[in-house]
C-alpha cells in the first residue's frame, strides 16, 4: 500500500500555521498520514504569488486579522500573544533546523510546533541560536548538534528547495496544506483536509 503523506508548507512565525499546528498534526496521525515538513521562505513565495507582508496590507485587512486572530485563539484554546516581542523575526535559522530534524528522522512535528509556540506565546526570539538551540533541546533532541545541521550544506539546500517547490506548486500563504495532489490554504480548512484525509470526501481537481 501507498503510504499516505501530506505536504506542509510554512513559516515558523505565521500564527495561523501555530494555531492550526497541534490540531493537525492529530488529524495526520488519526489518519496514519506521514507530515512531510516544507518550511519555507514566505516572502520569496509572496514575491511570485501577489501576496504581501503584513505591513503592507490595507488597512481593513490588517484590522480584521486582529479579530479572526483572537477568534480562532479562543476556539483553538490555545495561548497567543496578539502582538509578540519578536514579530517578524527571521525563521531561516529554524526553518533549517527543523529541515535537518526531518531528514535525521526526528521529530520535527513537534519541534516545529515549540518554534511557533515560542514565537506566540512564551515572547522568545526564535531568529537567536542560543535561543533556537535551547528550544530544541527542551524538545528532547540534541540542540547543538541542530544547529550545525541547519549551518550544513544539506539543510540549506533543502529549506531552499522547499521554496521553490512552495512556487512551483502555487503555494500563496501559511499553513498550506498538499494531500494527493489537492491544495488546502489556511488552518480553517483542517475540517476540509480530514474528510479528504479519511476518504469521505474528494478528491478535487482543475477543470479540464
Amino acid at each position: 500500500m501507498t503510504e499516505k503523506t501530506v505536504d506542509y508548507f510554512y513559516t515558523l512565525v505565521s500564527p495561523w500555521t501555530y494555531l492550526g499546528h497541534a490540531p493537525f498534526v492529530a488529524m495526520a496521525r488519526k489518519h496514519g498520514v506521514r507530515i512531510v515538513h516544507k518550511p519555507c521562505d514566505l516572502g520569496a513565495v509572496f514575491a511570485v504569488s501577489g501576496g504581501l507582508p503584513l505591513g503592507k496590507r490595507p488597512i481593513q485587512r490588517q484590522n480584521y486579522r486582529w479579530f479572526e486572530l483572537q477568534r480562532w485563539r479562543d476556539f483553538r484554546g490555545v495561548p497567543l500573544n496578539l502582538k509578540p516581542k519578536f514579530f517578524p523575526a527571521d525563521a531561516t535559522l529554524p526553518g533549517r533546523m527543523t529541515v535537518a530534524a526531518q531528514a535525521q528522522g526526528l521529530d520535527a512535528d513537534t519541534l516545529a510546533g515549540a518554534f511557533m509556540k515560542a514565537v506566540w506565546a512564551e515572547e522568545r526570539n526564535i531568529a537567536d541560536a542560543d535561543t533556537a538551540q535551547a528550544i530544541a533541546t527542551e524538545c528532547g533532541l540534541d540542540g547543538a548538534a541542530l544547529i550545525e545541521a541547519a549551518k550544513g550544506e544539506a539543510a540549506v539546500a533543502g529549506f531552499d528547495a522547499n521554496t521553490e517547490e512552495a512556487k512551483r506548486r502555487e503555494v500563496f500563504g501559511a499553513p498550506f496544506y498538499v494531500y494527493r495532489d489537492e491544495p488546502f490554504w489556511g488552518q480553517d480548512r483542517l475540517d476540509l483536509l480530514e474528510r479528504a484525509m479519511s476518504g469521505t470526501a474528494g478528491p478535487y481537481s482543475l477543470p479540464a
